[in-house]
């Protein structure tokens, strides 16, 4: 009889340190991997849009802000239209990451405001961001998304937003403009306004 060896699951482990080691070296502190970190720009000539910039912070159950926090975005440029797709916008991304301040746990991403896109059934998503959080203490990377709180009439025919049964919970998923430019997306782990997260 032959004997099979069997590898057993090694045990999860939380992100740690090494995340920004591996993804953001040059905010690590380590030169000559890469001329600036990958995804540190998303806007890389004259795009086309309103160029917006996108702040907050990721909070934690009790309130804390986390600080060692890493974040990506994609989302379509501001026609809708995603970089693999013919005619986009040649000067933007789409694709942005970002580690959150080590002081104050803030972070910011600046980008356009991003075009209405296509669902799979024809309807036309409101402007959205896709994010991913990934943090020590979070073993599997978090998934939302950013939609944006002056957009009434697209997020009210919005495919997603629609299917979400408790309604009082969609403010978690607006960003609200501030002025200038900014808007502001606070992302909450746990607690009383828990952002809602996707399992895409």
């Amino acid at each position: 009889m032959q004997r099979i060896a069997r590898l057993k699951e090694s045990p999860s482990q939380t992100a740690g340190p090494y995340v920004h080691i591996g993804m953001l070296p040059n905010f690590a502190g380590i030169d000559g991997v890469f001329d600036e970190d990958l995804g540190a720009r998303m806007i890389v000539g004259e795009a086309k849009g309103e160029r917006i910039t996108i702040r907050g912070r990721v909070f934690d159950g009790v309130g804390a802000a986390l600080k060692d926090v890493l974040l990506e975005v994609w989302q379509a440029d501001a026609q809708g239209l995603f970089p693999s797709q013919e005619g986009a916008d040649p000067a933007f991304t789409g694709w942005g990451r970002q580690a959150a301040d080590m002081d104050t746990g803030e972070f910011a991403f600046e980008t356009v405001k991003p075009g209405p896109v296509p669902f799979r059934d024809g309807r036309l998503m409101a402007p959205h961001v896709s994010l991913w959080i990934v943090a020590r203490g979070i073993n599997l990377g978090l998934q939302t998304r950013i939609y944006f709180a002056d957009e009434d009439e697209a997020n009210a025919s919005d495919p997603i937003l629609s299917r979400i049964e408790h309604r009082d919970r969609i403010p978690t998923l607006l960003a609200e403009p501030k002025g200038d430019g900014t808007y502001r997306f606070d992302i909450r782990l746990q607690g009383e306004n828990e952002t809602i997260f996707f399992d895409f």
